[in-house]
């Protein structure tokens, strides 16, 4: 089995895990069901939390070599913190 498949296998494993074991206030799926490396996020600022209450929507970009290589992560929403870039792009450290 290849790397390729491998990830793909994990990230079909994960996302079924999302859907049978939801966890609240936060949500994730597939933005088109034929791109298994494109997901949209959802997530309900917590209470005592800088966004409590708040809807908070991004995008998680997987890279083929996943999980060897981290996903790139965009939230859609706006909103300042010292890891999420102007753009709304989240700073996630990579070292090879």
């Amino acid at each position: 089995m290849s790397a390729d498949q491998q990830g793909s296998l994990l990230l079909k494993r994960q996302l079924a895990e999302l859907t049978k074991h939801p966890t609240e206030g936060f949500s994730a799926g597939l933005i088109d069901d034929e791109n298994l490396l494109k997901w949209e996020l959802m997530v309900v600022g917590p209470p005592g939390h800088f966004l409590r209450g708040r809807l908070v929507q991004g995008a998680l970009v997987f890279p083929k070599e996943y999980p060897q290589r981290p996903p790139k992560m965009r939230f859609i929403s706006e909103f300042w913190h010292p890891n999420v870039h102007k753009d709304g792009e989240v700073c996630i450290f990579y070292s090879s």
